[in-house]
């Protein structure tokens, strides 16, 4: 081999070795710039595939839990508000019957106590009769909450009560003869007797079965705010009682004879009266005396009960019972009156809701109480009494 060979290279052997192309759509990313610049750009976060639908749909059943709950309450509220104004309004209708037959029942004790005539008190019975009758058609009108439907037709029984009772008064006196023998009044005071039970019978069926068990069904059913309406006819048991028809008729003068006639047949005499038998200041009772001072403890719930007495042979009737308390200023005056009062019957009349001044505590101040004279009554010295008293913060 010549010379001319040897200085031949074969330099492929020692060729860099073969770069490898970077695949495509992948790009290489370049190295940060000194000095700021654009950085390296990151790929983009994305979140988990699904995830975000679950959130949104999560999302929104929540608001529609809340939208369904404040719905559910509305209506609640709607439901409670529209039968708290049904009962509302029937307690209101029943009222306006309430308070009309209780003022009636008023009316009636106070014509009873103080009829001169059988025509009159007879034409006046009729007449409230006929009222009460009014009443109890209105009440067959009223239309009651659900519940109370089988409980309101005791308040319509009370109302029928009452009409009966009083036409059935009207027509014994009706039948009354302008002079009888005892025997025949006594036969009339039973027959007026048990027209006045059925006046009293009223009072009881309205509280006991109309009044109480609609205020528990109130309260069964959530309705509070509505108080179911109280009405009472006769003012006092004694009232229609035998004794005292006996006496409204000696009263009439339907008995024959001369002289007063009880309802027995004897003839009464005798004086006419009432006294004033002690007056006590409550709560705690503490009874008053006229002959030292006394200290009375004030309360929100002060009150004076005065104890009366008819002293006399008689029945008084419409006797005014004055309490006064001098304070030093203007008195405070208060004055009850007693209906009817038999001979020898004791009763108490109390004065409350008293707006005492600030004169009136730590200084002596007196407290007079009077009952009024009666016709005829000849010793009026133990109708009034005055005690010294100190009152004091309870």
């Amino acid at each position: 081999m010549s010379s001319y060979d040897d200085d031949i290279e074969f330099d492929f052997f020692d060729e860099p070795e073969t770069v490898e192309a970077a695949p495509r759509g992948r790009r290489i990313p370049r190295p940060a710039r000194a000095g700021g610049g654009d950085g390296p750009r990151r790929p983009p976060v994305h979140a988990p595939t699904g995830l975000v639908p679950l959130a949104r749909l999560a999302g929104l059943v929540a608001i529609a839990i809340v939208v369904v709950v404040a719905f559910v309450f509305w209506v609640g509220a709607c439901q409670g508000k529209s039968k708290h104004d049904e009962y509302a309004a029937y307690a209101s209708k029943v009222r306006t019957l309430a308070q009309s037959s209780t003022s009636l029942g008023k009316v009636f004790g106070q014509k009873l106590v103080s009829a001169s005539k059988v025509s009159g008190l007879e034409t006046s019975l009729q007449a409230y009769a006929q009222q009460e009758q009014q009443a109890y058609d209105a009440a067959q009108q009223i239309s009651p909450p659900g519940p109370l439907r089988a409980i309101h037709q005791h308040l319509i029984d009370a109302l029928e009560l009452r009409a009966k009772g009083l036409a059935g008064l009207g027509n014994v006196l009706a039948q009354t003869p302008a002079k009888a023998s005892p025997a025949s009044i006594s036969a009339e005071v039973s027959a007026l007797a048990a027209q006045g039970e059925l006046l009293t019978a009223s009072d009881v069926v309205w509280d006991q079965l109309y009044r109480l068990p609609a205020k528990q069904e109130l309260e069964t059913e959530s309705v509070k705010g509505v108080i179911v309406p109280q009405s009472q006819f006769v003012t006092t048991p004694d009232l229609v009682s035998a004794r005292s028809f006996g006496l409204v008729l000696q009263r009439l003068g339907s008995s024959s004879g001369s002289g007063t006639t009880t309802s027995g047949g004897s003839t009464a005499s005798g004086p006419h009266g009432d006294e004033l038998v002690s007056v006590e200041a409550t709560p705690p009772p503490t009874q008053l005396s006229t002959s030292s001072a006394t200290t009375v403890k004030v309360s929100a719930g002060l009150s004076f009960v005065a104890t009366v007495k008819d002293s006399g042979n008689f029945p008084e009737y419409n006797v005014p019972v004055t309490l006064t308390i001098e304070t030093g200023g203007t008195p405070i005056v208060q004055t009850k009156k007693i209906l009817v009062i038999q001979p020898a019957q004791t009763l108490t009349l109390t004065f409350s809701s008293f707006q005492l001044p600030t004169s009136a505590f730590g200084n002596r101040t007196t407290v007079k109480v009077e009952v009024a004279p009666v016709a005829q009554e000849i010793n009026t010295s133990n109708n009034s009494a005055t005690y010294t008293v100190f009152f004091t913060l309870g």
